[in-house]
């Protein structure tokens, strides 16, 4: 039997119920980043930070494409970084005040050796 729109929804939601999946989309909707770059700029092993970008790639959510021996993952639609916005805007404290979020790493991160932290 095929998935309904409510459980591919459910699959959606699943993909972002996890914090560094949405650490990831939030660095993707500034640039485009190489698997290194965001290991160095959220200080994640490799392994783990592949395994989260997996299901984002099977969500549907995020895209890559090959450089070399890099792979670059970016946002698969524009629509998310509006998305990650709005819900952001919806976390609200015991007060009903919003809550603050750590700012999303610097673009150029010390120690990255991609070859956008290297120019």
């Amino acid at each position: 039997m095929a998935a309904d729109g409510f459980e591919l929804q459910a699959q959606l939601f699943r993909a972002l119920s996890h914090p560094v999946r949405l650490q990831i989309l939030n660095v993707l909707a500034r640039t485009e980043a190489c698997v290194c770059h965001l290991n160095a700029a959220l200080n994640r092993p490799q392994p783990y930070v592949s395994q989260q970008l997996a299901t984002l790639r099977e969500a549907g959510l995020v895209s890559d494409r090959r450089e070399g021996t890099l792979i670059y993952y970016r946002l698969a639609d524009g629509r998310i970084a509006g998305w990650l916005e709005r819900g952001r805007e919806l976390v609200k404290n015991g007060d009903g005040n919003p809550i603050p979020f750590p700012p999303a790493p610097p673009e150029v991160v010390p120690h990255c050796p991609c070859p956008h932290c290297q120019r």
